[in-house]
């Protein structure tokens, strides 16, 4: 079987099998279809190593909120219809799959899922997009999972356009959403420049390296959210950052920074980074430029940016009160770092919620 990308199979199996089968069993239905839940495909980074377990012809069917009560007979259709194979590969699976919810150990699942649209925009983020997006939806919302549902492909949008019209609500943040997650993202970055020098002078080079790539991972992500880009989970984080047209100097800096040598062989690779991301900060034209470089920390002898400058430069230029007088938290993953709580949109909003600030004479 030769390897093709993920979107490319799912949509010739819509295309040449799901359309047709739809066209002849179900001809008035009106649905979108798209591959949106999941999986290195969905940002293009599917090699022939995705291959190796539970691979082959995925798809999403969503139909309207009036035509919920059909789904049943769809579900049946396609479980009647649908071919062993498509291109040499099975298209029923076994084994454990969390996109579909499902434990099937005798393989007798097909990759096609059927649901209703706004339903499906509830359980995947929470909220659906159609209704709009506020402030509380974007700052509950995983940039993995707006990754993926404004990544993948769309097929066909037979329900007017509400299905692209979704993606296209969560193609990016809202300037004063921007700046407020920006400006956490500075925060956390000020709350440990300082720390690899101070670890290395007690002589340990370990923690220097460990707190050393917590900044990495914070910058990698504050790159990519300055360059418009959603960023991706751990495992991707690296790929996407590194693909960016003007990241080479920043990996390199940063590759420096967690390399071999004591830590000052590696400062500079960590303020060559920090001043780096400071400037494309600048070039956003969000807020006043600050022009940061690198100074000592107090009296210590160890550079760091003064990363609280950029925030708060970013936080002045908010204009909305409310988001304004906000903490600096951000968005939900940018303060926890929990696969089964980010991977749950109810679990995502509970605790966003509970850090969302009360309004005057509330409690």
């Amino acid at each position: 079987m030769a390897f093709l990308p993920g979107l490319t199979l799912a949509r010739r199996y819509h295309d040449e099998v799901l359309a047709p089968i739809l066209r002849r069993r179900c001809p008035d239905l009106r649905y979108a279809a798209g591959r949106l839940d999941g999986g290195s495909e969905l940002l293009g980074l599917d090699t022939v190593r995705s291959t190796d377990h539970d691979w082959g012809p995925r798809a999403q069917l969503f139909v309207a909120a009036g035509d919920a009560g059909r789904i049943p007979e769809v579900r049946a259709v396609l479980e009647a219809e649908l071919p062993a194979e498509f291109l040499g590969w099975p298209t029923r699976f076994a084994g454990d799959d969390a996109r579909l919810g499902v434990v099937d150990p005798a393989g007798a699942r097909h990759g096609v899922s059927v649901a209703e649209l706004g339903g499906w925009w509830r359980e995947r983020l929470g909220f659906d997009p159609a209704a709009g997006v506020g402030v509380e939806d974007w700052l509950a919302t995983p940039t993995q999972r707006l990754a993926e549902v404004t990544g993948g492909a769309v097929f066909h949008d037979g329900l007017g356009g509400a299905l692209t019209a979704g993606r296209a609500a969560l193609a990016w943040y809202p300037d004063d959403v921007w700046r407020h997650v920006l400006a956490a993202g500075w925060t956390r970055v000020a709350q440990a420049e300082h720390l690899p020098g101070r670890c290395a002078e007690v002589g340990d080079e370990l923690g220097s390296r460990v707190v050393t790539a917590g900044l990495a991972r914070d910058l990698m992500r504050l790159g990519l959210l300055l360059r418009r880009r959603w960023p991706p989970y751990d495992k991707w984080l690296g790929t996407t950052f590194a693909r960016l047209p003007d990241a080479a100097p920043v990996v390199a800096a940063l590759a420096d920074a967690l390399g071999p040598g004591d830590w000052a062989r590696r400062q500079p690779g960590l303020v060559d980074a920090l001043e780096a991301l400071a400037g494309w900060t600048d070039e956003t034209h969000l807020a006043a430029p600050v022009r940061a470089r690198a100074r000592t920390f107090h009296s210590r002898p160890f550079l760091v940016l003064d990363a609280g400058r950029v925030a708060a430069a970013l936080r002045a230029a908010i204009t909305d009160p409310g988001l304004r007088e906000r903490p600096l938290l951000g968005a939900v993953d940018q303060y926890l770092h929990n696969v089964d709580v980010l991977t749950d949109a109810r679990h995502v909003r509970r605790l966003a919620g509970a850090l969302r600030p009360q309004e005057p004479g509330a409690g």
